[in-house]
């Protein structure tokens, strides 16, 4: 059952519950394409969160009402929408060391070994829920709860790009130099967002991901800022 929520005076939550579930992902998903595929005058933006879509609207188009009326409308026909088969992402992604500079400290939160940490982080599947914070960031879902762990009490001023982190029970990829306060556990080689690519985000809501070991050689042999 979705449930509505004013954010602003042009603006409207839509929420699929509380949780992170692939449930509430998939109707996400399902109402953004939706709207997408069959654009409503006076919406201006759509924004996909792990289980809500925050809807943007004309106001001297668009009241509240009006809006919540038309996303009721659209729920009704959700079953009608068919997503494409996800595609499929591997990372290659070399872990510890001067790279990831958090391993260690993680695995020993969780009294595991750096090994065990790389084995349970790599062997996981992820899906991307949504893209925030900068752009090719995506927020990836799936991370095996037994490596759930919090972020750093103080944030790192500069996160190298290709930074693979953790936070909570999130795992994600920083595309750019930035500051943050997940623990870095790892580092890809891989452009995440390049503005001379067609498609610039290297990731996109739905995407299945694979995290795959490398050693530090062939991490120095590909490059940073490589194409997957």
């Amino acid at each position: 059952m979705a449930r509505f929520q004013e954010a602003s005076d042009q603006s409207l939550l839509v929420y699929f519950g509380e949780q992170i579930t692939h449930e509430a992902h998939v109707c996400v998903v399902k109402l953004l394409r939706l709207l997408e595929s069959q654009p409503v005058a006076g919406i201006r933006n759509l924004h996909p969160a792990y289980c809500s879509l925050l809807v943007k609207f004309d106001p001297l188009v668009l009241s509240h009402g009006e809006v919540e009326a038309i996303l009721r409308s659209c729920l009704d026909r959700l079953d009608d929408v068919h997503l494409p088969e996800p595609r499929q992402v591997e990372i290659p992604v070399c872990y510890g060391g001067e790279l990831g500079p958090d391993l260690n400290d993680v695995a020993a939160m969780h009294g595991m070994t750096g090994e065990q940490v790389i084995d349970m982080h790599s062997s996981a599947g992820y899906v991307v829920y949504f893209l925030g914070f900068v752009p090719g960031f995506a927020y990836l879902g799936g991370l095996p709860e037994a490596l759930a762990t919090p972020r750093l009490s103080t944030p790192r001023r500069k996160v190298p790009p290709g930074s693979v982190g953790i936070a909570g029970n999130q795992t994600g990829v920083y595309p750019f130099s930035t500051p943050g306060g997940w623990r870095l556990i790892g580092r890809t080689p891989v452009a995440m967002f390049r503005a001379d690519r067609a498609d610039m985000s290297l990731l996109s809501i739905g995407d299945h991901v694979r995290f795959t070991p490398i050693s530090p050689q062939q991490y120095n042999a590909l490059g940073p800022g490589c194409e997957r």
